[in-house]
């Protein structure tokens, strides 16, 4: 997330697509996480953007505090998201 921010601060188009566990990167405790105390301030910066996260549809979590923030979602299906990966210029995948 911290290197989409770096990427999107240069001016690029970004898409950030959540998929299986990356889902739990909107959820409101990430402390366990690799960098799970920054999580909160990118995903804050990115949402002052105006940067959606992209979601596979039917797989957000039940959990009441998941995107507690409510950052925007953009749900799509597998199909669509083969698609974005597909017609971009560059894709990073972690």
């Amino acid at each position: 997330m911290r290197i989409g921010l770096g990427i999107v601060a240069g001016e690029n188009e970004v898409a950030f697509v959540l998929r299986g566990p990356a889902a739990h990167l909107l959820d409101t405790d990430t402390d366990d996480l690799v960098d799970g105390d920054d999580i909160a301030k990118f995903r804050s910066n990115l949402k002052a953007l105006g940067i959606p996260f992209h979601l596979e549809r039917g797989t957000a979590p039940a959990d009441a505090d998941w995107n507690a923030d409510d950052h925007p979602l953009v749900l799509l299906s597998p199909d669509e998201i083969v698609d974005l990966v597909r017609h971009g210029r560059r894709v990073l995948v972690f």
